[in-house]
């Protein structure tokens, strides 16, 4: 399913960078700088505007694939998406579907920022981090390191998966 509301995908995008101004700035800049050796003259060298522009286009990427990670009606596609009726509204698929999420929620109780930010969690903790600490390890880096950055990728990812969860409209067709 295809989020009816496209355009906050790219206000949800901008997530990482607000999180990454307050966790690598102020809270752990210098301890990243540290475990990174990344030095002053380094990050006063830096091309901004390529770091940032580059750094919202893959934001807006991850934000268009996030939903199957942490909106379980995508998976109604995989289950029905073949039958001809996926694409015709008002087909008795759909009149199903419909009869029962109005008698148990099946699609529409899930649609909730408490939600979207559990499933984000946990695809950072099971996706996420162990790509970051299996780099980590094989560039000889400090699990300070690597723990920097996943903390970094769970609060984006907690808020974004909520983000998902209450703000796109998802909609089953009648």
């Amino acid at each position: 399913m295809i989020p009816t509301n496209f355009w906050i995908n790219f206000l949800i995008a901008l997530v990482p960078m607000a999180v990454g101004a307050v966790y690598y700035g102020p809270l752990f800049g210098k301890l990243w700088q540290r475990e990174a050796g990344v030095t002053d003259e380094q990050m006063a060298n830096a091309n901004m505007l390529k770091i940032f522009g580059l750094s919202y286009i893959y934001s807006f990427l991850f934000t268009m694939f996030l939903p199957s990670l942490v909106v379980h009606q995508t998976g109604l596609s995989g289950l029905f998406g073949m039958l001809p009726e996926w694409s015709q509204s008002g087909s008795a698929l759909w009149q199903d579907l419909n009869a029962l999420d109005e008698t148990w929620g099946v699609y529409s109780r899930h649609l909730h920022f408490g939600h979207g930010a559990l499933h984000g969690g946990l695809a950072c903790l099971f996706l996420v981090a162990p790509i970051i600490a299996i780099n980590g390890l094989f560039e000889r880096k400090s699990w300070k390191y690597m723990l920097v950055h996943i903390g970094y990728w769970f609060i984006s990812m907690v808020l974004m998966g909520g983000l998902v969860c209450e703000f796109l409209n998802w909609q089953l067709p009648m």
